[in-house]
């Protein structure tokens, strides 16, 4: 079984995928009476036509390392945000594009989320399915609701084998 080696989770590295949902740096503004610094504007949600968005409530089981990869799906309809509500990491599988334009993934990466940070995947990114390391796997998710189709997955030819480094 082919293997990959998990990458700390950066913005820079997670750039193609969508974006890292942390506080980092001096916020934006200072609010609610000076007791409160707002870090504005941190994704780019993306809802598409006719869909609106949603906050749901994701208690998954957690997995362990080194974790079998066979699945990995998409949503074309909209972006998706998963903000941890725990501080443990967890851990967050990507592909890049396939050679196909993309109706198949293609390179994979897996990315270990600090506590405390969250992500959001762009429109349309292939990503493994929601991976806490840890108890509780709790995660406030927010994604497109509509009435069209928002779920893709594609089960890989050969399962890989995510390490820690």
């Amino acid at each position: 079984m082919k293997g990959i080696a998990i990458k700390p989770l950066t913005a820079e590295a997670f750039a193609p995928f969508g974006e890292v949902l942390e506080i980092k740096g001096a916020p934006d503004k200072i609010i609610n009476q000076g007791l409160c610094g707002r870090h504005h504007d941190r994704a780019e949600m993306d809802f598409g036509p006719g869909g609106r968005a949603g906050i749901s409530l994701f208690d998954a089981e957690p997995r362990a390392l080194p974790y079998t990869l066979a699945l990995v799906e998409r949503h074309p309809e909209g972006s998706q945000a998963f903000l941890p509500m725990h501080q443990n990491e967890w851990l967050v599988i990507v592909a890049e594009p396939g050679a196909d334009g993309n109706a198949a993934p293609g390179a994979i990466h897996a990315f270990l989320a600090a506590p405390g940070q969250g992500i959001n995947f762009h429109r349309g990114t292939w990503h493994g399915v929601l991976t806490p390391l840890h108890a509780p796997g709790l995660f406030a998710v927010v994604d497109r609701i509509g009435e069209t189709p928002n779920l893709e997955e594609h089960w890989l030819e050969e399962p890989l084998l995510i390490t820690r480094g």
